[in-house]
């Protein structure tokens, strides 16, 4: 009896659960990403002279694609991704990253779509990515350079 009762209440919840129901305040579009910088972060300003920074982020996909007709397999292709941070805090701390890092990098995505009357060969006539920084965990340093000059904390 009380399995007959169990079931009945996971169904009504799994029904329940693809329900369409409004927005909620709680709803999150979010990218996660593990690879390296593609080159240093670059500082930028807005119109209004808000700096923010622009960092790249390389990552590749894995496992690679399967074994073609002839027995090859494709290489992985690297996937560029850039991302945008407008946290003072962030900005600090993203200066001194090196192209090279192995990252961790959680960014809120956000799609725009072209406008209407806009020039197809614009970036205002082309669908549009955006990834704000929401957060960053340094996996790994880039290989220092044995050429380059060390500088030593004392």
């Amino acid at each position: 009896m009380l399995g007959a009762l169990r079931t009945a209440a996971v169904s009504r919840v799994a029904v329940r659960t693809f329900a369409t129901s409004r927005p909620h305040a709680s709803d999150v579009s979010k990218l996660i990403l593990i690879g390296h910088l593609g080159r240093d972060p670059e500082v930028r300003l807005t119109k209004t002279d808000k700096e923010f920074v622009v960092y790249t982020v390389a990552t590749q996909n894995y496992p690679p694609p399967p074994p073609g007709p002839d027995g090859e397999r494709m290489p992985s292709k690297s996937t560029w991704h850039r991302i945008m941070s407008f946290s003072d805090n962030a900005n600090k701390f993203l200066r001194n990253m090196k192209k090279g890092s192995k990252v961790y990098v959680e960014a809120n995505f956000e799609l725009r779509e072209p406008e209407p009357d806009a020039d197809p060969s614009t970036p205002q006539g082309q669908r549009q990515i955006f990834l704000r920084h929401e957060n960053l965990r340094v996996l790994n340093q880039p290989k220092s350079d044995p050429s380059e000059p060390q500088e030593t904390i004392l």
